[in-house]
């Protein structure tokens, strides 16, 4: 009998024991509900609105284009840096292989992001040049067709110039026959790293500070200063008119100067016995940029100034 009474009690306490874990599992699992449930509540306490489902359509749509913008913005970025990280990859390469004497060459990626740096740099602190295009009235359309091919070779020279300047072309309408001549012989015109505007120089650049060249001034040139702004009128050989640029700047009182050919340079013989100094718009820039680079005045004629000129520079006659 008291063995059995022993096993009765026994099993009371384990049926006991039982019922006060299920207790602790149900009251631990009624707080991790009680503690899920408050943090949903905390989550929707945050504007107000008792859920989520109550937010307005408005404030859907505007958070949709902030997100948007700011994803835009941070590729945008993100492709620039890598563009960057890439380019200044290729000039440390370029400046590698410099000093070891080598002749690799860079990739045209690299060249271009280079020409562009300069030109960019000319434009801040580089000397500027002005292509006056409101004479076009004096020109047939052949003559229009050359000096936009002029405009050609004087923009890829200076491209190419490891001091270039910074091209304007004023006078520069829509309307107007060069436009549609530049635009038609002139790939990628549009894009051209130069300020093209409708204005007259006169009133984008103090008249103290510009000087135009025409062959018919009595001032030679003597310097290159990048304080100035130098105009070259635009005109073609077949098309000039005697003194035609030299009165326009007179009616402005503006400085005159012309390259100094008469000075460095002599006539030479020739079986057509032909001689002038009258150059073309991008034989006058090669000049200005020669000069601008070496300081040197019988080095930029001789680049700027063909055989067929009849002139040659004088230490050659010697």
């Amino acid at each position: 009998m008291r063995h059995a009474e022993r096993n009765t009690e026994e099993n009371g306490w384990e049926m006991q024991r039982d019922q006060q874990q299920d207790l602790r599992v149900t009251w631990q699992e009624d707080g991790e509900c009680e503690n899920i449930c408050e943090s949903f509540q905390l989550l929707q306490i945050d504007m107000g609105w008792e859920s989520a489902k109550e937010l307005p359509a408005e404030s859907e749509e505007c958070c949709s284009r902030n997100v948007l913008r700011k994803q835009r913005h941070w590729e945008k970025m993100v492709t620039a840096k890598k563009s960057k990280r890439k380019q200044e990859k290729e000039r440390r390469k370029v400046r590698r292989a410099e000093e070891k004497g080598t002749t690799q060459q860079p990739s045209k990626r690299v060249l271009k992001a280079i020409v562009q740096e300069r030109l960019l740099e000319a434009k801040e602190s580089g000397p500027r040049l002005c292509i006056d295009l409101s004479m076009t009235s004096h020109m047939t359309k052949k003559e229009i067709s050359r000096l936009a091919a002029q405009i050609r070779r004087l923009y890829g020279s200076n491209k190419k110039a490891q001091k270039p300047f910074w091209i304007y072309l004023t006078g520069l309408m829509s309307s107007i026959l060069i436009y549609e001549e530049c635009l038609r012989m002139n790939d990628g015109f549009s894009n051209y790293l130069m300020d093209r505007t409708p204005d007259s120089y006169l009133n984008l650049f103090p008249l103290e500070n510009i000087i135009y060249l025409t062959p018919d001034s009595e001032n030679a040139l003597e310097e290159v200063d990048v304080q100035k702004v130098y105009v070259l009128g635009g005109l073609v050989d077949e098309s000039i008119q005697k003194k035609l640029t030299l009165q326009r700047a007179q009616e402005h009182s503006l400085q005159t100067a012309r390259l100094p050919i008469q000075e460095y340079m002599v006539k030479s013989v020739n079986a057509k016995n032909y001689h002038s100094a009258t150059l073309a718009i991008n034989q006058v820039f090669d000049a200005l940029s020669t000069y601008y680079e070496t300081q040197s005045w019988p080095d930029a004629l001789k680049a700027a100034v063909s055989p067929g000129k009849g002139y040659v520079l004088r230490d050659i006659v010697q």
